[in-house]
């Protein structure tokens, strides 16, 4: 039987060539934690799958580092 390769994509990117190492800014603002820093580089990342595509992390990032890909069903 052959298998089908899902493929799995986080609801938050960021780009961590612009993010601003110590910021913290989007980690404040997410309502369900879902953004954590990094202990070794200092930089944001997405720690949980779990997301409300409410977007201040993306909105107040002051260095644009932060993408939230709403699903097309919630656009």
């Amino acid at each position: 039987m052959p298998t089908v390769a899902m493929k799995f994509d986080v609801p938050v990117t960021v780009d961590e060539s612009k993010c601003i190492k110590g910021c913290h800014l989007c980690v404040d603002v997410c309502p369900l934690d879902a953004l954590a820093i990094h202990p070794e580089t200092g930089k944001a990342y997405m720690a949980r799958d779990e997301c409300w595509y409410c977007t201040p992390c993306e909105v107040d990032c002051p260095a644009d580092a932060v993408t939230v890909g709403i699903p097309f069903l919630l656009r």
